[in-house]
């Protein structure tokens, strides 16, 4: 803006506006913490879609497994979600507790591939994934297919016959003159590496030595010194090192846990401020092998988590084989929970394991993640994502009848029914707060998205002027948000001053808080609740009556 008018002229200014609108965050942002065959090892890795998913963390061994491990259920969970709406995921691949695995890939010989002549290991602080061409060079310019012959010949004068013939292996002569040499390049992100005349004898030329001293990217290992000097020759071709698979068992509870400060395990989804659901199907591997008080433990620190963040819920997964009254027991007794950021689904589901082509028993958290934000972008987050179909599964653990979940609804259990032809479906949608006021899980996640929109849409306000002005401006920002908000059909009233109310003046800010650097806005909104019983009161009735009971 001008400060002085000297010249004579025309001068445009911009004003800002009295009011800066506030714009509603995201709700359907999932969160996943598992096992995966492949793929990058805590370190939270932002997914769109399965196929992207299924790149990332695949078997790069056995690319015909995909992103599925034996005795996980990450890649299902994932599945699941993308599968019933879901669009947009942070996955974190948990790994052992010490150092963090690096990529590495597996030099085969080249007269049997089946055994392992060099590993190759990407060296720390690398960027990516490095990929390797191991290509030969011919000796003296020669041909081994063309020129076998003539160097066979050269080979025996002056040296008798101690090097006449041929060797099995592509026609190169047991001399040191043809003695073949190998070529490697390495790639890694935007870094490249070229490594020439590589030979099979030790000294200064010899592969590991040579690379090992000049690489910055790899560092090549002798996996194969105890084989014979004429099967450590590695098959030429261009290989991609990854992190190699960590079985299911080798993992232990901490990895789940992970950091803060070193961004593992959940402690790396802290700086993610998206997300707003959290889903940790693995933890199940540890209930298979009988240890339930580690999963009652990991659980209790994922809810804290997700209580410590404040703006998202824990999808929590009862433990596998449990009849109703066992899992009310486990939720009642055992477990205990007492939480508005939690949320327990029961039981089980079916669906097919491509590793088997057989059907296996999955944790229902990733399903349910997708049915969250599929409800979320037809209905909007008041709904409660109840009596939504599925989609993805063949059939449930365990029926659950209508009488046996009246028990498990009034302790916070929600239960999965198939009904007949109408498909499986989420039949509950509460919370595990012992607190009515947060029963149902449609409230909780309201309150998570008001708060969390107004707090980023009046970033604005920090450092301001603590004026009446700042406080018509912060209170024509949150009525105008809550208005929208209402309108969406997310707040009950049939009116905007009977859904809510905004309240910043002189009253909210007397001089003792404006002198201690404050401005406090009081909103009272609301919510919808979901219609969970529908009762209809029927009599009979009688002509001509003049009233009818309904």
């Amino acid at each position: 803006m001008a400060t002085s008018y000297l010249t004579p002229g025309v001068y445009v200014e911009e004003v800002p506006a009295a009011s800066k609108p506030i714009e509603g965050v995201g709700t359907s942002v999932a969160a996943f913490v598992g096992l995966a065959p492949g793929g990058p090892v805590n370190r939270p890795m932002q997914i769109s879609n399965w196929t992207q998913f299924a790149t990332t963390f695949g078997d790069t061994r056995e690319r015909e497994n995909g992103p599925f491990l034996e005795g996980a259920y990450l890649a299902h969970a994932v599945y699941g979600f993308f599968h019933n709406g879901g669009t947009l995921c942070w996955v974190v691949r948990v790994g052992g507790s010490d150092a963090s695995p690096v990529p590495e890939a597996a030099l085969p010989a080249a007269s049997d591939t089946s055994v392992e002549a060099f590993r190759v290991v990407a060296l720390e602080g690398v960027e990516g994934e490095p990929k390797l061409e191991l290509t030969d060079e011919m000796t003296a310019g020669s041909d081994p297919a063309a020129q076998g012959g003539e160097q066979s010949s050269e080979g025996k004068s002056g040296e008798g016959d101690e090097t006449s013939g041929k060797s099995s292996e592509g026609g190169y002569e047991k001399s040191e003159a043809t003695e073949p040499t190998y070529r490697l390049v390495v790639t890694a992100g935007s870094q490249s590496e070229e490594h020439t005349g590589l030979s099979l004898k030790k000294g200064k030329g010899y592969i590991a030595t040579k690379v090992n001293a000049a690489s910055k990217l790899i560092k090549i290992e002798e996996t194969g010194a105890s084989l014979p000097a004429a099967q450590r020759a590695p098959a030429p071709g261009t290989y991609e090192l990854a992190v190699p698979t960590i079985p299911s068992d080798a993992i232990a509870p901490t990895d789940f846990e992970g950091d803060v400060s070193q961004r593992t395990g959940i402690g790396g989804l802290a700086a993610v401020d998206e997300i707003t659901m959290v889903c940790m199907p693995d933890l199940m591997t540890f209930a298979a092998n009988g240890d339930g008080a580690q999963v009652r433990d990991l659980q209790g620190k994922m809810i804290a988590h997700c209580e410590g963040t404040g703006d998202r819920m824990a999808i929590i997964d009862a433990p596998p084989d449990l009849r109703p009254q066992d899992v009310l027991d486990w939720r009642m007794q055992t477990a205990g929970y007492d939480s508005k950021f939690a949320t327990l689904y029961y039981p089980w589901l079916e669906a097919m394991n491509p590793l088997t082509n057989q059907p296996i028993l999955i944790p229902p958290c990733g399903h349910l993640a997708g049915v969250w934000t599929r409800t979320d972008s037809t209905r909007g987050v008041h709904k409660a994502p109840a009596n939504e179909v599925i989609l993805g599964v063949n059939g449930l653990a365990f029926q659950v009848t209508q009488e046996e979940q009246g028990g498990l609804n009034k302790a916070g259990i929600n239960c999965i029914r198939s009904f007949r032809g109408r498909g499986i479906r989420v039949w509950g949608a509460r919370t595990l707060s012992s607190d009515p006021e947060w029963r149902y899980l449609n409230v909780r996640r309201l309150f998570n998205y008001v708060s969390e929109s107004i707090m980023e849409g009046t970033q604005w306000a920090v450092f301001e002027p603590n004026d009446e002005r700042l406080w018509m401006q912060l209170r024509i920002a949150a009525t105008n948000f809550l208005t929208r908000t209402w309108r969406g059909g997310a707040l009950f009233g049939a009116t905007p001053e009977q859904a809510f109310f905004v309240k910043c003046d002189a009253e909210t800010n007397p001089p003792d808080v404006v002198e201690a650097g404050q401005v406090v806005v009081e909103i009272g909104i609301a919510p919808v609740k979901p219609a969970e019983f529908v009762i209809f009161r029927i009599s009979q009735y009688t002509a001509g009556a003049s009233e009818v009971a309904a």
